[in-house]
């Protein structure tokens, strides 16, 4: 198991588009994955899941992976979301 954590860079947080953004690019990986805020834990590869967190600008998150690409899928999302999907 691989987890980071980090801050949603964007204004709008991870709202419809850039959580499709986030969901295309976790099913890019074999790996489980999931987000949490606070105490709650979602799966990545699930819109509804992501959207449920209700992140917004300025959040928190840890992104956590278990499979064969746990660290590059972890590496890969939190580049992603360290982008603001460049927005």
């Amino acid at each position: 198991m691989f987890v980071k954590e980090v801050t949603v860079q964007n204004k709008v947080g991870l709202h419809a588009r850039p959580a499709t953004f986030f969901i295309q690019k976790a099913n890019e990986y074999k790996s489980s994955i999931w987000v949490e805020r606070e105490d709650r834990r979602v799966n990545a590869k699930s819109l509804l899941g992501v959207l449920s967190l209700g992140i917004v600008g300025g959040t928190d998150i840890s992104i956590i992976a278990d499979g064969p690409d746990e660290e590059a899928a972890v590496d890969g999302l939190v580049k992603l979301v360290q982008s603001g999907f460049a927005e």
